[in-house]
């Protein structure tokens, strides 16, 4: 499968790569010591239009795609991993997600101003004992009279606690598994009982906000529901089809980042009077790191693809595989980069001990690479 990308993909591959380069890349040591998160930055990524190529234009999108989606995240992940987050945050997530099961109201209230950066978003699904095992949560949603009563808590949640509004997963009837799960639009500023707080040290991604949240007899809206009463499972197994895709190509940028950094040195660095690019072992390590990583992206770019030309079907075998390989894939490069720059590679005067840390990440957010495996199988033996 070929991919030529379209005028219009180059340019929003080439607006996001200028972004990340005149934007990120002065500010990340910086950023990086302070673990700073700049709210104008995610603002004007939206005004560049990073948060509207699967919106419809009618809610303040682009529609150029998934697939160009992903171009602009794998390039702003090259540069700074952090700032690839926004995308699920603002648009895979919240978005995208209201958009597709949200009623016309809920559309027209929310969409735009998630895709504008007027609101800031957020989805919350993990807890304390609940990652893979999404059924397994706690957290529940009482209906009364005039609305809904949230209790229970999150944990990992990206943009947490900068968020405006975000989506909420609980348990309506837990009798019911699965079918007793829905999903809910929260305001996270106004809701008495919603407490956030950030989780202040992590291994990476720095400079992307990380929270809990407890709720505690959370009043929330009668129409804060999105979807049906019950249909909270199907929700979220389709938005993280989208959210698992972005993650794959923000692994794709920092593999990237990995060979070229790896690839700089090997041709600078002189070891018995020569460079070490000239050794064999060396060339064996980045010749790897190449083959992965160009499997890695055609994986990426066919689900997007994929995603773009069959918007109504489940994509999730193909999403998996990617997102797997993928983030194997980033790993392994930046470990290998590590060793390729041996003392520099752990000095921070260096960016490859950062694309480990951030590379970590993609293991396991969006479902862990054991989970995407566990997918795999059961397609493999269908």
């Amino acid at each position: 499968m070929d991919f030529d990308f379209t005028e219009e993909q180059i340019m929003a591959r080439d607006t996001a790569r200028k972004f990340a380069k005149e934007e990120c890349e002065p500010t990340i040591d910086e950023d990086e010591k302070e673990h700073k998160f700049r709210p104008d930055r995610v603002r004007m990524m939206a005004e560049l239009g990073f948060f509207g190529s699967v919106i419809k234009e009618e809610y303040g999108g682009t529609e150029m795609g998934h697939l160009a989606a992903s171009i602009m995240a794998e390039e702003v992940a090259s540069v700074h991993a952090s700032w690839g987050l926004p995308f699920n945050m603002q648009m895979n997530g919240p978005a995208y997600t209201v958009q597709r099961f949200g009623n016309e109201e809920q559309k027209k209230r929310y969409v735009e101003k998630f895709v504008s950066g007027e609101y800031f978003g957020c989805f919350a699904l993990t807890e304390a004992n609940t990652g893979s095992d999404v059924s397994s949560m706690k957290t529940t949603a009482t209906e009364t009279d005039d609305g809904w009563v949230l209790n229970g808590s999150k944990t990992w949640i990206s943009q947490g606690h900068v968020a405006d509004y975000g989506l909420v997963y609980a348990y309506t009837d837990k009798d019911k598994g699965n079918k007793g799960m829905s999903a809910f639009i929260v305001d996270f500023k106004n809701t008495p009982g919603l407490t956030t707080v950030p989780i202040e040290e992590k291994f990476g991604l720095f400079c992307a906000p990380t929270s809990e949240m407890f709720f505690e007899d959370a009043k929330i809206p009668k129409d804060a529901l999105m979807g049906a009463r019950g249909a909270g499972f199907k929700i979220c197994m389709t938005m993280l089809d989208t959210t698992r895709l972005s993650c794959a190509a923000r692994a794709v940028g920092v593999a990237g980042a990995c060979i070229d950094a790896s690839v700089e040195y090997a041709k600078e660095r002189i070891q018995f009077g020569k460079p070490i690019s000239s050794f064999q072992m060396i060339q064996e390590q980045i010749a790897v790191m190449y083959a992965e990583h160009e499997a890695s992206k055609l994986l990426v770019y066919r689900a997007a693809a994929n995603k773009d030309k069959y918007p109504d079907k489940r994509l999730t075998h193909e999403t998996s595989v990617a997102k797997y390989f993928a983030a194997e894939s980033a790993v392994h490069c930046a470990n290998t980069a590590m060793k390729i720059l041996g003392s520099y590679g752990y000095s921070n005067e260096y960016p490859v001990g950062r694309y480990l840390r951030d590379a970590k990440s993609f293991q396991v957010v969006e479902g862990t690479s054991n989970i995407q495996k566990v997918i795999i199988a059961r397609h493999a033996f269908a």
